[in-house]
């Protein structure tokens, strides 16, 4: 079953059309990327698959429903690339909240937040105010709250940016390992081509609002005769990536 559908989506903002007949299809429990350079339009596609913009025109299904339907909203969870933590509470606090806002005071409450703990792995600092946290262990934190609910689809927008290479790496590791103990499907938007390698099978490549190459990376990189994805999206765009 497909997971997510986007089909000629289409979205304007004033006189600038920022998604110009974008098109691609996410299969349940794959880990699957939209890259492309930054403005290119991933954070509006991502925007619209769960809820937040409605399209000009084109059609988006989310496990079969339409975005902002109610019961998408208990299986689909969202990372923001500009999510921010609160500073005046602790990693424990934020993840005790979103289990109970989501299931109450209940077990499954309880079990939500041992996962969430597991996915930050942070040890004790967990217990430390997260204004003391580094931009590394913000993420980490935010990437447990998008999965500790074990949503069916989680959309991750640039989840590793601002980190340095061994938070990044970090990063990635969990939402592989993760993703797969849970069975979630992902959709990770990234402008770094190089580490998106590392977490999906396979990438829509996205530029000026259109989806301009799709498929399995191990495929891209032969059609190519390219050593990484970076250099397949400058072979599909040519001059028009500068």
């Amino acid at each position: 079953m497909r997971a997510v559908q986007v089909s000629n989506l289409v979205k304007d903002f004033g006189t600038f059309r920022a998604l110009k007949g974008v098109s691609f299809e996410v299969e349940e429990g794959e880990v699957f990327g939209l890259i492309g350079p930054n403005g290119a339009g991933k954070t509006t596609t991502f925007r619209i698959i769960v809820g937040l913009l409605t399209p000009t025109a084109g059609e988006v299904k989310v496990l079969g429903r339409k975005p902002g339907d109610l019961e998408l909203k208990k299986v689909v969870s969202y990372l923001p690339e500009d999510a921010g933590t609160y500073k005046n509470i602790t990693g424990y606090e934020l993840l005790k909240i979103v289990a109970e806002l989501y299931f109450g005071k209940s077990r499954e409450a309880e079990e939500a937040l041992e996962l969430g703990l597991r996915i930050a792995g942070l040890g004790g600092k967990i217990h430390e105010k997260m204004k003391n946290y580094s931009k590394g262990m913000k993420r980490r934190v935010q990437i447990a709250r998008a999965l500790m609910v074990k949503p069916k689809v989680a959309v991750l927008d640039e989840p590793t940016a601002g980190l340095d290479v061994i938070q990044a790496k970090e990063v990635r590791e969990v939402v592989k390992k993760y993703s797969a103990e849970l069975g979630t499907t992902v959709l990770v938007s990234s402008h770094n081509m190089l580490e998106v390698e590392d977490l999906c099978g396979r990438v829509a490549m996205i530029h000026g609002g259109v989806v301009v190459k799709e498929g399995f990376v191990s495929d891209l990189l032969k059609e190519y005769g390219a050593r990484n994805l970076e250099e397949v999206f400058f072979q599909v765009v040519g001059g028009g990536a500068r």
